[in-house]
């Protein structure tokens, strides 16, 4: 049994029943759940909302800032932990609030990315000021790891305990460091290892979701997301992370249930849609697929991973010319935002020029080829699509326009 992908425009999740050839049939336990917890969802929201306007003024303390935090509201958090940091700059408590919400909203959605370049700059200007603190120096370890610095990370975490044993966010920041270059042993231990103490639980949970996924134990990764979740039940990433470790074990039930938890906080969000996209996708669920790509577009339309997916599900289902102007959006997107030739989707090109020779549009195909040879050039990716030297053998006397 499968559930469809589709999310209703009230906000309410409802994965609906497959049904049978000849027969009715009924709700399915895990879409009575659903429909149980969107609604539950709603009315908890609507509840939340109504007690945040009739309490009055924000608390601008730290203990604000937590507050906003442990109800999933990241933005609120953010703003009030920065603010406390500005006004008390030895405040170290705020730091490491404002750097873990900030990196935290960076997997809320497509285009949070710039929170974690935020926090490693806020993090990196405090480490210079306490450059023996340990724990300003955990606070920059767990930045760098976030930013994809896990040896940088490392050292300083380590430094970190080297003056304080216990200090728990420095040996978490040092088990994401391992598990990054593969250490995934060492990882788990550095996590099991910060679970014995009683501060940052949540982040604890989640790294130690992380160890045990890396190293294929994926019911364990799932026990300790779900309790994150529990902790936590608002903030997004959890939920990614959660469908990532169903996947991982073929349950595209729950990764699905999971994705519209996250559109049941955020119906605005994109970046679920496009897991959705994904998903519906691998399911063969071709009408879902399209709606969630293009749904991606809509909202998203300078982001081109979403042209790229939305053209990459036309070409699936045989609509080459679809495919081929989607695929001309991504390329084009990526070309214009300047992005590194070594971060480009080159299946953009790739795609396109395939739909193109479907097509039989030569002008295209000879352009779209050129442009990929020139990139690969630049670049020492290996290059995948080749003609012969004088061009697609059908197009050999085009001339691409100017």
């Amino acid at each position: 049994m499968r559930i469809q992908r589709h999310y209703h425009a009230s906000g309410i999740y409802a994965p609906v029943r497959r049904r049978r050839r000849g027969g009715g049939g009924c709700f399915s336990a895990l879409v009575l759940v659903g429909l149980f917890l969107g609604l539950l969802t709603l009315a908890w929201n609507w509840m939340d909302n109504w007690l945040n306007s009739a309490a009055g003024p924000v608390d601008s303390s730290l203990s604000g800032a937590q507050a906003a935090f442990a109800r999933g509201d990241l933005d609120t958090s953010v703003q009030l932990a920065r603010q406390l940091w500005e006004r008390t700059p030895d405040n170290l408590a705020a730091l490491t609030l404002l750097v873990r919400a900030l990196i935290y909203r960076s997997y809320s959605e497509y285009n949070r990315a710039i929170d974690r370049e935020i926090a490693l700059e806020i993090a990196a200007a405090a480490v210079e000021r306490f450059s023996n603190n340990p724990d300003a120096l955990a606070v920059y370890a767990f930045a760098l790891q976030a930013d994809g610095q896990p040896l940088e990370a490392a050292q300083r975490a380590e430094r970190a305990l080297q003056s304080n044993p216990n200090q728990t966010l420095a040996r978490l920041a040092l088990a994401l460091s391992y598990g990054a270059v593969g250490g995934f042993d060492v990882a788990l231990r550095e996590g099991q290892r910060a679970a014995s103490q009683s501060d940052y639980p949540l982040d604890t949970l989640r790294v130690l979701a992380i160890a045990y996924s890396d190293l294929g134990r994926y019911s364990e990764a799932i026990a300790a997301i779900e309790r994150a979740i529990i902790l936590n039940p608002r903030l997004l990433p959890l939920y990614f992370e959660r469908a990532l470790y169903a996947l991982q074990v073929g349950d595209a039930d729950a990764a699905t249930v999971a994705y519209f938890q996250v559109l049941a906080y955020a119906p605005d969000n994109v970046k679920a849609r496009l897991r959705l996209c994904e998903l519906s996708s691998m399911m063969r669920e071709r009408e879902a697929a399209l709606t969630y790509c293009g749904e991606v577009t809509q909202r998203a339309p300078d982001w081109s991973e979403g042209w790229y997916r939305l053209g990459r599900e036309y070409f699936l289902q045989g609509d080459f010319a679809a495919a081929q102007s989607n695929l001309h959006r991504c390329s084009t997107l990526q070309t214009l935002q300047n992005v590194p030739l070594a971060e480009r989707r080159f299946e953009c090109w790739y795609l396109q020029g395939q739909a193109a020779e479907i097509l039989g549009d030569c002008a295209a195909l000879v352009a779209t080829y050129n442009e990929f040879l020139a990139m690969v050039a630049n670049t020492g990716l290996p290059q995948t699509w080749s003609y012969p030297p004088e061009g697609p053998p059908q197009c050999a006397n085009v001339t691409p326009p100017p």
